[in-house]
């Protein structure tokens, strides 16, 4: 799913979620930034989610060139990448930003 996921969002075939959209302004991520973090060999599916209801998507981690973290779920339809939500994580919630915290394993 990773590199299909990148090579879509370098290709520009990708689109964003009402949902994500508000949660992009409200954490003031750019497009730019979600290009190059989600575009990049570092990108990393942290959760993945099989049977969403939605299709099947994952909780990818990725970092901006100033090596803040992002969380985004994302999903594949057909030929496009549909970013769901996106959004800067809680260090109190999130160990190494890659395991929610409170959570066994």
């Amino acid at each position: 799913m990773l590199e299909r996921l990148r090579a879509l969002i370098r290709t520009g075939r990708y689109r964003i979620t009402l949902h994500a959209e508000q949660e992009r302004d409200a954490d003031q991520i750019t497009i730019d930034e979600i290009e190059q973090a989600y575009s990049g060999a570092a990108s990393e599916i942290i959760e993945d989610y099989p049977d969403d209801p939605r299709g099947h998507s994952a909780l990818v981690l990725a970092f901006t060139e100033s090596h803040a973290p992002l969380h985004a779920v994302w999903s594949i339809h057909e030929n496009t990448a549909i970013l769901i939500t996106i959004y800067r994580p809680d260090p109190k919630l999130w160990t190494n930003w890659r395991k929610r915290k409170g959570r066994r394993s």
